[in-house]
């Protein structure tokens, strides 16, 4: 059987007929230089094409994947080590042999402050960060922030522990800003790579239409939260392998509690004071710490060298180039859009819920009731509910675009209401499954929440000027509801539930008005996004055609108006684009004709 002969043909190589082609021209060594050099005989342009662009889809998907990862390693260390930290740390004992008099429930409590209260001015300076390192750039500094935390834990001390958390809280809202940016750049870019065939009459390539990246984002959004809900099933894996050996089962724990679920009061009030049987060798604990950092450095190169970039250098040229100035106001005008207005609630929501799942399920339901030693394992059945469900987001690609949202909404609606009603009681085991199926329905919830409203977002603000400024007033928001709840932690359960109540059926009805306010083809007011003014002029500034034009520069939606140019003869040389002072060149080369009076046109 004859192989087949290979597609490119290598030159030099003798032909059929020996070291003479087919018309004469002699071939290998002494063959002319043009059949050396020259295109290959077989080119395929096409077929280059067509591989090029597979190329560059595949590695859309290795930065989505590496993103995800990366996310879902820094989360699962820096809340492993929160959690194992302030286990440790509320004990007595621990607390006086390990340190004596040093406050370390006055150092915590500043540390929670820090970094719950610090995001409070993130709106502040998240866009500016942005645009100044760049989407990749920031997610990269702020997952090394992260990593600063976990690093100051070899040595805690109120001048280590209280400066890195409010570094950390400076570093939560970019981190989530840039990620989502990055998230829905990807997906538009993935359509790009997947309809580059598409052009109009002229050759030229088409404009996307609106939301023609959708079904790309809605995949990468539910891969992201797929990734990142494991997080807190990351998260318990010190406390199952390392911390679980050392502590009191709970009828040491729970001797003195009386009251959980709905009828308690703050966070496990009458809970012992002493968790820990033994405490932890030294040398323990730093191996610990030890592979956390590893892998929050491990997460810290994934991003760093597998993260592609989400913009063109022209393209991040551009979008510092509208002003510094406007860059910090533009956040606090998209206030004026409705469909963002309408939104607030389920941003404030979207912040309670994850915080009441960590905090009062977790805490006021299953610790209350069932002792601190199945505490991981009921985090882990809410992260492998809440993987699980990130998936379910795909049904959007076939139902309606609100049914995710909604459906989410109303699985959490059911249980509060379940939840409103029903108080376990201490020390008994026999009632532990439902505390697994909550926790698990209510990550259901919660996966439907998050995946929901960042598509929702990359939908209606695909414009790239915009999508920054988006995300960052989203998860501003999601601080904001934080704070709020690290505020009213003392409040009793029922007051906590029945704000969580208000708060979603708020939610929901909001968010369906602007549902219906768009069908009807209301109008939003967006701001006007400013033209970039470039003060370097560059060889891509030169062409007539700028090919990172947005959708909203090129069909003038942002109302933003160009110049006519003046009536009658213009002397000098045309310039190369619109709206474009002639560059020093062209200027020169104005000026050497008038003194010609050869080539310049004639005076009438």
């Amino acid at each position: 059987m004859e192989a087949e002969p290979p597609l490119y043909p290598m030159a030099g190589a003798a032909g059929p007929q020996g070291d003479e082609d087919r018309l004469g021209v002699p071939d290998g060594p002494e063959a002319p230089l043009d059949e050396l050099v020259g295109a290959y005989p077989n080119y395929n342009e096409e077929e280059e094409e067509r591989r090029y662009y597979r190329r560059k889809r595949l590695g859309v998907l290795k930065n989505v994947l590496a993103a995800s990862a990366g996310g879902m390693l820094t989360y699962g260390v820096y809340l492993g080590l929160l959690q194992m930290q302030l286990i440790l740390h509320y004990d007595e004992t621990y607390r006086e042999v390990k340190y004596g008099n040093m406050g370390l429930p006055d150092i915590d409590s500043k540390m929670l402050m820090g970094i719950n209260v610090t995001p409070i001015a993130a709106l502040l300076y998240t866009p500016v960060l942005i645009r100044f390192f760049g989407t990749k750039w920031m997610m990269f500094l702020a997952v090394g922030i992260y990593a600063l935390f976990v690093s100051t834990n070899y040595w805690e001390r109120y001048y280590t522990l209280v400066p890195s958390a409010v570094a950390l809280g400076m570093a939560i809202v970019p981190l989530w800003a840039s990620t989502g940016n990055y998230i829905t750049r990807m997906a538009q870019k993935y359509h790009e790579y997947s309809h580059y065939k598409e052009q109009d009459g002229q050759g030229l390539k088409q404009r996307p239409p609106r939301g023609s990246h959708a079904p790309y984002l809605l995949v990468f959004q539910a891969i992201f939260y797929s990734f990142f809900h494991l997080s807190f099933a990351c998260a318990q894996l010190p406390m199952i392998y390392f911390l679980n050996h050392y502590l009191y089962d709970l009828n040491h724990t729970l001797y003195n509690v009386q009251s959980c679920g709905t009828n308690s009061h703050g966070i496990l009030s009458g809970f012992n004071k002493t968790v820990l049987r033994t405490l932890p060798r030294s040398g323990n604990l730093i191996v610990v710490e030890s592979v956390l950092m590893a892998v929050a450095f491990l997460a810290m190169l994934l991003v760093l060298g597998l993260c592609g970039a989400a913009y063109r250098p022209t393209e991040e040229i551009d979008l510092r180039s509208v002003g510094w100035g406007n860059i910090f106001q533009l956040p606090f005008k998209h206030v004026r859009d409705y469909r963002l207005r309408h939104l607030v609630p389920f941003f404030i929501y979207s912040g309670f819920e994850v915080l009441f799942a960590c905090t009062g399920i977790a805490l006021g339901y299953g610790v209350c009731s069932v002792g601190l030693e199945r505490l991981a394992y009921l985090l882990v059945a809410y992260s492998l509910g809440a993987s699980a469900a990130s998936l379910l987001g795909l049904l959007g690609l076939w139902l309606p675009r609100p049914v995710p949202l909604v459906a989410g909404a109303g699985v959490h609606l059911l249980l509060t209401f379940v939840l409103f009603f029903w108080a376990p009681v201490p020390r008994v085991l026999q009632h532990s499954w439902i505390l697994y199926v909550a926790a698990a329905l209510w990550g259901v919830g919660s996966a439907l929440n998050k995946t929901g409203l960042s598509t929702l977002l990359g939908i209606l603000y695909e414009d790239k000027e915009r999508q920054d400024f988006i995300f960052t007033i989203y998860h501003w928001w999601q601080a904001v509801a934080i704070f709020t709840v690290y505020l009213g932690s003392s409040l009793p359960m029922k007051a906590k539930l029945a704000v969580l109540l208000v708060t979603l059926v708020a939610a929901a009805v909001s968010y369906l008005r602007m549902e219906q306010k768009l069908r009807r083809g209301v109008a939003p007011r967006q701001p006007r996004i400013p033209r970039p003014q470039h003060k370097v002029r560059g060889y891509r500034y030169l062409e007539e055609d700028n090919s990172d034009e947005s959708d909203t520069e090129g069909e003038h939606g942002d109302g933003a108006e160009e110049e006519a140019p003046p009536a009658g003869p213009r002397s000098g040389p045309e310039p190369a684009g619109l709206g474009r002072r002639p560059c020093l060149y062209e200027q020169a080369q104005g000026g050497d004709e008038q003194a010609q009076g050869g080539d310049g046109p004639e005076e009438q």
